[in-house]
């Protein structure tokens, strides 16, 4: 992103806000893969960091969190993504700006997805299938949650080399 234009500096992440609003909506109405959808709504904030800061990041993730709390119908698919989805971008640059060892790295992150994993389960535990155990859901959470970073680090790296050079 040109650093000089301050237009774009607030355009950027305005336009990645109204993609993540509209994503997180079609997760709420999809009848299958409602929370991938809105985990790639969240993806969206990592481009606003990267191209832009970490504090427009999180005004990114605060704009969607609102709209998605007054215009999705799934407040939980909202919730998903003020909780975890949305928040984790910043999360991981912050974490990952420390330079801590590859272990400490990966043990923080799972310290904020299972608060995270908490939070949300004692909000909507009635909305949340019983038939699993807690700890079933935790194990598989945590597997599950550490290929998604995985894989998040590849978008990273993929939007750093094809996209974020062109808006410089």
């Amino acid at each position: 992103m040109r650093r000089k234009s301050t237009a774009a500096r607030v355009a950027y992440p305005a336009i990645l806000a109204a993609l993540a609003v509209a994503l997180v909506y079609l997760g709420s109405i999809a009848p299958r893969g409602g929370i991938g959808i809105v985990a790639a709504a969240g993806v969206l904030m990592a481009g606003a960091v990267i191209s832009v800061s970490l504090r427009a990041g999180f005004l990114c993730w605060a704009a969607v969190s609102v709209l998605a709390f007054l215009l999705v119908p799934d407040k939980f698919c909202a919730l998903a993504f003020a909780v975890l989805f949305g928040l984790y971008p910043m999360v991981k640059s912050i974490v990952e700006a420390r330079r801590w060892s590859k272990s400490l790295e990966i043990a923080v992150k799972l310290v904020f997805f299972n608060a995270a994993l908490t939070v949300l389960w004692l909000i909507m535990r009635t909305a949340l299938p019983g038939s699993l155990p807690v700890l079933a859901v935790y194990l598989i959470g945590n597997i599950v949650f550490l290929l998604y970073d995985y894989g998040f680090s590849g978008l990273i790296a993929l939007y750093v080399s094809r996209v974020d050079k062109h808006l410089r």
